[in-house]
């Protein structure tokens, strides 16, 4: 086993592109064969769920993965580090001073992996779409921004935008604002099941089984014209039950490489060597996980209760317990290597203190202990979440201020819930949709938020979001940043918990590894190839 480690800038904003996206060169690897990857995610269309693929709708990381192989963008995010680059489109820009009118000019002959042109008019269509869709999901949230869409003959299009948002690159590298064919999606309705098409570096298909994936493969699109480097002509991903099974999957060589979520005892046992046909390749991460509020709840509605919360939670303990050096304690939002972060957590309460969490429910006139359950999802966030929700249920429970019970739930039934507002706390995860400040806190702050939190706090909305996506230099937006993440500090909608790595392991005839992944934990299939090693 060879443990190799990524090392990316740390800070994100208006650096360049360490790995400029390559032209579009789309030649296939060595082998003809399917390059096999696992995962745990588990990919399911339910009553309240009816259509996972749907770029209107798909919103985590699971279903991304799917979209941003097939469903091609205007921008794309590098494959390092840095502000997104051109991928549909052969340049994209701000044509005014005050960042609320983007403009960007299509490649020439672009086309639907069915053959059919791309026009102008087709970005469009595909963007009002998902705007006037609006599906639960909240995933219309991110063009948000957007006032009107114009087109100027076959391969322009306009952006006026209600308001200045330097972000706004970022929101068009998302599969949200993909490009789909108006004969395939209905302006007004989503696409049921698990159908897919675009105009991506691979077409897409599936085996179906109980309303569920079973396995998908990825076949390099013959019609692609983007700027990315194709390195393989097919890739099949698997679904996996649990992390043990993806395991035992690449110790016997049915597949080549095991992506999210692998458990902390498996990526112990790859790097210390137990492997030796098999590489882990360790990459900087910005997934975060924290616990989530419903402050409508009568047992967490009143404040004081969230911030005795987050006054006894000792998040070092928890992370080296559960997950050691491949998390660390967050205390905001915003993972520590993004420009804008501040320890607004810390910076408020310090050190976990029982005797401090006393007294703030006594001030607030709380009798104690104040019982409650933490809801967590038992298939979506990896075999260790049990775990690190029953060592937050001792240490809330130790304090002798809560009685804490914890229930687990699959992701299907999990997602509906929460949104719902059937959890009064509950346990989430996310890994953004692109590299920046902002994307740690509107999606969970916002109107239309991806949570459907009732939380609202109107200097937040009004002033210090709009406020931070009119500088261009993110360094300069980091007054605005700071004062929302100090906001919920004080208000406690959210408690963030911590912020982790990202692992890739491959059989050494996988090349490629290195940039399966970008910052924002997004598959790259297109990397992998098939070789005589990394």
């Amino acid at each position: 086993m060879n443990r190799k480690t990524l090392v990316l800038p740390a800070v994100a904003g208006l650096l360049a592109p360490v790995l400029a996206a390559c032209g579009g060169d789309n030649s296939g690897s060595k082998s003809g064969d399917a390059i096999v990857v696992g995962t745990t995610d588990r990919f399911t269309a339910t009553k309240d769920a009816p259509a996972p693929l749907d770029p209107a709708y798909a919103y985590d990381v699971g279903t991304w993965n799917i979209l941003r192989q097939t469903v091609q963008t205007l921008m794309i995010q590098p494959k390092g580090e840095g502000d997104p680059v051109p991928e549909a489109a052969e340049s994209c820009g701000f044509t005014d001073t005050g960042n609320e009118r983007y403009a960007c000019k299509l490649r020439e002959g672009l086309k639907f992996a069915n053959g059919d042109a791309i026009t102008a008019a087709d970005v469009k269509y595909s963007i009002e779409r998902a705007m006037r869709i609006k599906a639960d999901s909240g995933v219309f949230a991110l063009l948000s921004t957007i006032d009107t869409v114009e087109t100027q003959g076959d391969r322009e299009v306009i952006f006026h935008l209600k308001t200045a948002d330097a972000t706004f690159p970022y929101k068009l590298s998302t599969p949200v604002a993909g490009i789909v064919n108006p004969d395939d999606y209905a302006k007004d309705k989503l696409r049921d099941g698990f159908e897919l098409d675009g105009s991506g570096p691979y077409t897409f298909s599936a085996d179906v089984k109980d309303n569920a994936i079973d396995s998908m493969t990825f076949s390099k699109n013959p019609n692609y014209k983007g700027s990315l480097k194709v390195s393989n002509d097919k890739v099949q991903m698997r679904s996996f039950d649990d992390a043990d099974a993806m395991g035992a999957a690449i110790d016997k060589g049915d597949i080549d490489v095991m992506t999210r979520t692998m458990s902390p005892a498996q990526i112990n046992k790859l790097d210390a060597g137990a492997d030796e046909n098999a590489d882990l390749v360790e990459m900087p991460g910005l997934e975060i996980r924290y616990l989530a509020f419903n402050t409508d709840a009568p047992t967490v509605k009143t404040k004081a209760v969230r911030q005795a919360m987050a006054q006894l939670i000792n998040r070092g303990e928890l992370v080296s317990k559960v997950y050691g050096s491949q998390a660390e304690p967050l205390y905001s939002l915003v993972p520590a290597t993004l420009t804008g972060h501040s320890n607004s957590f810390f910076n408020k309460y310090g050190d976990p203190s029982a005797a401090k969490a006393k007294s703030l429910l006594a001030k607030a006139g709380i009798t104690t202990p104040v019982k409650l359950t933490l809801h967590y999802t038992t298939d979506h966030y990896g075999p260790a979440t049990k775990q690190e929700f029953e060592i937050l249920q001792k240490q809330l429970n130790h304090s002798g201020l809560f009685d804490v019970s914890i229930q687990g739930s699959p992701w299907d039934t999990f997602r509906g819930a929460e949104q719902k507002g059937k959890y009064d706390v509950y346990g989430m995860g996310w890994f953004p949709d692109f590299p920046d400040a902002d994307n740690f806190l509107a999606p969970f702050l916002d109107k239309d938020n991806t949570l459907g939190s009732p939380y609202a706090n109107t200097s937040i909305r009004t002033t210090l979001i709009p406020q931070s996506r009119r500088e261009a230099d993110r360094l300069t937006a980091s007054k605005s940043l700071t004062a929302i993440q100090d906001i919920v500090a004080d208000d406690v909608p959210i408690l963030p918990l911590w912020q982790g790595k990202q692992y890739v392991a491959a059989r050494n005839d996988i090349t490629g590894t290195s940039y399966a992944l970008n910052s924002s934990s997004s598959l790259q299939l297109w990397e992998l190839g098939r070789g005589v090693g990394n």
